[in-house]
């Protein structure tokens, strides 16, 4: 019998020399072993045992569609703009009443104790990241006495940057999950994740929970998605604290997602900034932690302590024991080294110092209150001055939405006013950050809607 082959694959597709596949399946069946024993792994289909022979893997598709870039074009033209009333309202960072980027004074001032302080090592961190950093993130997202936390079967990956966490866990869903190559991008608005697992060869498909014509964000949109969706899918879920379920669809959303053996794989950019409430804000996990899912998790830690130009996170694993958590750890360190190798330690310095200082992180959470006050009572005066203007419609939907970007409920012909003949620059969706707006341009902004609206319904006639 002529024995069976296979050709290998280099990274870059290019094919090589021929290969035993018998031969190669008892070395990696020899390789599961060791890591598995006679117990095969249960990771509820996140870890399916695959060759580990990279060489055997087939090539990536041939072609991969361009990224899309979001908006991208909209703050070029905003800067070349020499218009003196112009504006930009699509800023990703929080912004002060003065224009600029906000920044907790608990972070100002332990930036300067750790400048200071001569018995800090700066040796290279471990690829897993600062222990310290990573402890003091799983207390601040599920609580230090929580039922995952105590079991020790969470734990996490100190990331690089804001999309450091979907890079590391997309890369170990395409090696481990090769049988769920499909993707889905739910959040309130369109987000970059889709990019990154598109860049990996999966088919993404992507949702939003905005209803545009209800004005609303609909949490019937994302049950509709999950019940359509196929078995065994990877679920990335963003701003679904946002859609406020009811206990009812809660339950009928995990009773789906178990049935189809979904993977949820969520995104925290900005724990406390959405309520004001750190516990509030997370809450939402506790209820997948009851129902014992299995998910990954990353938790961006950059805008809610104002370091956005040192971008530190952590991928978050929750596993159903001990031992699969080790595992998965085990082999995300792999992928983290050949990505980043070791993650700056700056920023995981300060976020650590003042979660684990009680009275820093009081001062901290309270500086995170006052942003989302802030928030809502610009809010209250952009719906309340759009009244008094008589602009035509309800904006109570401003009010209703929760964080510091919210939907307008402008359609595409208001917006293109705005930027064409106010020069107020917003996204195409009408999605804006309501810190950009302030005492100095509220009244310049909401004569400016109004404008652009009773424009429309004058053009409709």
């Amino acid at each position: 019998m002529v024995a069976a082959k296979t050709w290998s694959w280099d990274l870059q597709g290019q094919r090589g020399q021929q290969r035993d596949v018998r031969v190669e399946l008892v070395r990696a069946l020899s390789v599961v072993h060791l890591l598995f024993g006679n117990s095969p792994p249960s990771f509820c289909g996140l870890i399916v045992v695959v060759f580990l022979a990279p060489d055997l893997q087939p090539p990536h598709p041939a072609y991969v569609p361009m990224a899309q870039k979001l908006e991208g074009s909209l703050l070029k033209t905003y800067k070349q703009d020499d218009n003196p009333n112009k504006m930009f309202l699509a800023y990703k960072v929080c912004m002060t009443s003065e224009g600029r980027p906000w920044v907790s004074s608990v972070v100002r001032k332990t930036r300067k104790q750790i400048a200071q302080d001569p018995s800090l090592n700066y040796e290279y961190t471990p690829v897993m990241g600062m222990k310290s950093f990573i402890q003091a993130s799983l207390n601040l997202l599920f609580g230090k006495n929580s039922q995952v936390i105590v079991e020790n079967r969470a734990g996490g990956v100190q990331t690089v940057g804001d999309s450091g966490a979907f890079q590391l866990g997309a890369q170990f869903l395409k090696t481990w999950c090769q049988n769920s190559q499909i993707v889905y991008i739910v959040s309130a608005q369109k987000e970059p994740h889709g990019l990154i697992f598109q860049d990996m060869g999966f088919t993404v498909y992507e949702h939003t929970f905005w209803d545009s014509a209800h004005l609303c964000l609909e949490p019937n949109m994302l049950l509709d998605v999950v019940e359509h969706a196929p078995h065994g899918c990877v679920f990335v879920i963003g701003s679904i604290g946002n859609c406020q379920l009811t206990p009812h669809q809660w339950t009928q959303l995990m009773t789906l997602m178990k049935s189809k053996e979904i993977f949820p794989f969520f995104d925290i950019p900005y724990q406390g900034l959405s309520t004001g409430d750190l516990e509030e804000d997370a809450r939402f996990l506790h209820y997948f932690v009851s129902q014992g899912f299995e998910f990954f998790c990353s938790q961006s830690l950059s805008k809610n302590f104002g370091i956005y130009d040192e971008g530190v996170g952590t991928l978050v694993v929750v596993a159903l024991n001990n031992q699969l958590l080790l595992r998965v750890l085990s082999q995300l360190m792999t992928f983290a080294r050949a990505l980043w190798l070791n993650p700056p330690t700056t920023g995981a310095r300060i976020i650590t110092s003042v979660l684990c200082n009680p009275a820093m992180q009081g001062e901290w959470r309270q500086s995170l209150e006052g942003v989302v006050e802030n928030v809502m009572m610009t809010k209250e005066k952009v719906k309340e001055k759009l009244r008094l203007l008589g602009t035509p419609g309800s904006w109570d939907h401003i009010t209703e939405q929760k964080g510091s970007h919210s939907y307008l409920g402008l359609n595409s012909q208001q917006v293109e006013y705005l930027i064409s003949e106010k020069h107020i620059y917003i996204p195409k969706n009408g999605r804006i950050n309501f810190t950009c707006i302030n005492s100095y341009n509220i009244d310049y902004i909401t004569s400016s809607i109004n404008e652009a609206v009773c424009f429309t319904k004058d053009s409709e006639k």
